[in-house]
Parts: structure tokens; C-alpha cells; sequence
């Protein structure tokens, strides 16, 4: 029987197969059924930057009013269960869920700026979380900001973080930064553990009868995967870090070409959503079949077969195949 263990984050998983942040994380109840269908871990939603900013601005209003007005008031305090409305039941529900399912469960914090708001990554591992997935979301629209300094506001927020806790740390990055891999290694030495490849920013929409900007949610199909995939195995050794990929993964093939690739697990969100949290038992039974079909005995044997150093062609995943793509579609021109 063919063994689908792998490691990520330094933490033993039953298989590469990992629920990646969603609303499904949401509900104890649905991570009890994530880890019923095969999931080997569940990644949180995030708690951003913004919930925790405003959580402190609310509690330093409610301590601060009307303490002037009266002697007892100098003693004053809310009550706490009133204005505990994010943040708080973030830490709570990862002590819920840590009691509910044996699998680790992956907190995700969402910001970028450094301040008093990363000490939450000291509260989440102290909720019980097993590692922290810190994803930096961030637009930049500011045309004096350099990519040297934006790229260092990340490296410095990273440290940061890694400051404040001792389990594993992994960053989720986006894919537009001028040199990726160097960018990579720089953040492994701020501290992280391993890299989520990639993220995947919301494109607002235009409403041009309303005049108005509206969000438009889509959910990713498989055709997005050759950009992750593409970087998975261009870093795959090249920087001491494990690697994640995540966006495009939709059948067991996909999940397969991740782990070749170099991938130690792949982050599923989208395929679960569209087709039910069953799917991800679905896509394991494929795995299964997939590595007896061509005498795979392991993931540990499959990871990385497939990265750049490991092709017989490693031009292949640079500017040569580009040129290669476009004489292919030439040809069938005059065909």
C-alpha cells in the first residue's frame, strides 16, 4: 500500500492533503468533518490586522468613559464578553478545536504593518495552535513606495512575528515581486519556517450602471495552477524552507504535479467549497490509485522529481519556454 505520509512545518501529516484557510474553518463542527474526509490539517481563517486594531480602539474607549465623572467610576470596567467580539473568540475557538480533532490546527494571522498587534501570534500559540501561517496581504498603490521597501516591511513583520513564538511560522506570499526567490530566502532567514505559494488577491469589479466598485469572489479552477507550480519547483531546494502550494488544486493529478513539483502538502479551499468537504476523501482515493498505476510506494518518493534541478530540461521553466510555447503554436498555424 502506498504511503502518503509527509512532513510540513516539522509537524508528521497522514497525507499532503491540507485544508487551506476558508469559512470552513469556522465551525467545529466542519472541522470535525475536514478531518473525517482525509484532511491531514486544517489552516484557519485569518484574523487581520484590522480586527485587532479596532478591538484595542473599543477597549480604550470603554475603560476611558466616564471615569472623570463620579469616585467609583475611577474603577470601572465592561464587561468583557460585550466587546470580545473577534479576536478573542479566534483564540477561543482554537482551544475548541484542538480538543475536537487530532490533526494540527494552523492559526493565520493577516496584516502587515509591525506593532503591538503581532503579540496575538503569541496568543494563538498560546490558545494551542500548532504553527502559524502569517499571510500578508498587501496592495501597494503608494507611488513612492519601492519594491527594496516594501519588500523589507515584509522581511521586518516576519521578524517580528518570529519574536514573539516558538512554533513553526510559514508565510503566504503573493506572486509579484521582481526577484521571488531571492525575496524567499530573505524571509526564511527573518525566520520562516516554510512558503505558501501563492496568494490569491480579490480583483474588484466595476459596476458601470451604478458607478459603483464592487467585490467579485471567484473561485479558482484548475488553469491557475502552472503559476504556483512553475515557483514550487523553481525554490524546491533552493531555499531551506518547506513549501506549500495552494490555488489550482482540483483533481488528484493537480495535487500530484504540486508534490513533483516539490510541494510537501497542498492547501485545498476552493474544490471543497464548490463540491463538498466528501471531495477531499475523493481526491485521496485518486492519489491512492494514481501512485499504484505507475509504482509510486511514497510521497517521499514523488517530491521534487519534478523540480527544476531535477528536469532533464531546466530551461524549461524559464524564458526558453517561452519561446518554445510560442514555435509550438506556429506550427499548428500552417497546419
Amino acid at each position: 500500500m502506498v504511503d502518503l505520509s509527509t512532513t510540513y512545518l516539522g509537524l508528521p501529516l497522514k497525507n499532503p492533503l491540507v485544508a487551506a484557510a476558508s469559512p470552513l474553518s469556522k465551525k467545529e463542527s466542519t472541522v470535525r468533518r475536514l478531518e473525517d474526509a482525509g484532511a491531514s490539517a486544517v489552516v484557519m481563517y485569518s484574523l487581520f490586522e484590522e480586527q485587532i486594531t479596532h478591538e484595542s480602539l473599543a477597549l480604550d474607549y470603554y475603560l476611558s468613559r466616564g471615569t472623570e465623572s463620579y469616585a467609583e467610576a475611577m474603577t470601572y470596567f465592561p464587561d468583557m464578553e460585550k466587546y470580545n467580539v473577534g479576536p478573542e473568540e479566534y483564540l477561543n475557538l482554537i482551544q475548541k478545536l484542538k480538543k475536537a480533532v487530532d490533526i494540527p490546527i494552523i492559526a493565520s494571522l493577516n496584516g502587515i504593518s509591525t506593532g503591538g498587534w503581532v503579540e496575538y501570534a503569541r496568543k494563538m500559540e498560546q490558545a494551542g495552535a500548532d504553527a502559524l501561517e502569517l499571510n500578508i496581504y498587501y496592495l501597494p498603490t503608494d507611488t513612492n513606495l519601492t519594491g527594496q521597501e516594501l519588500e523589507q516591511t515584509y522581511v521586518n513583520l516576519v521578524s517580528d512575528i518570529r519574536r514573539q513564538i516558538h512554533i513553526p511560522l510559514a508565510v503566504k506570499l503573493s506572486p509579484y515581486f521582481t526577484a521571488l526567490p531571492n525575496f524567499a530566502r530573505r524571509l526564511v532567514q527573518a525566520g520562516a519556517n516554510g512558503l505558501v505559494l501563492f496568494n490569491r488577491f480579490f480583483q474588484p469589479d466595476l459596476d458601470i450602471e451604478m458607478l459603483e466598485v464592487v467585490p467579485r469572489l471567484e473561485l479558482s479552477t484548475s488553469s491557475e495552477l502552472r503559476l504556483p507550480l512553475r515557483w514550487v519547483a523553481i525554490l524546491y531546494k533552493r531555499v531551506e524552507a518547506d513549501l506549500a502550494l495552494t490555488g489550482g488544486v482540483h483533481t488528484p493529478e493537480d495535487a500530484i504535479k504540486s508534490i513533483m513539483a516539490g510541494a510537501n502538502v497542498v492547501q485545498i479551499a476552493s474544490e471543497l467549497l464548490s463540491n463538498g468537504i466528501n471531495r477531499m476523501s475523493e481526491l485521496l482515493v485518486g492519489m491512492r490509485q494514481w501512485m499504484e498505476t505507475f509504482e509510486y510506494e511514497s510521497v517521499a518518493q514523488m517530491m521534487g522529481s519534478m523540480s527544476q534541478q531535477a528536469v532533464a530540461e531546466p530551461a524549461a521553466f524559464e524564458r526558453a519556454n517561452y519561446m518554445k510555447a510560442l514555435t509550438s503554436y506556429d506550427n499548428r498555424l500552417y497546419i
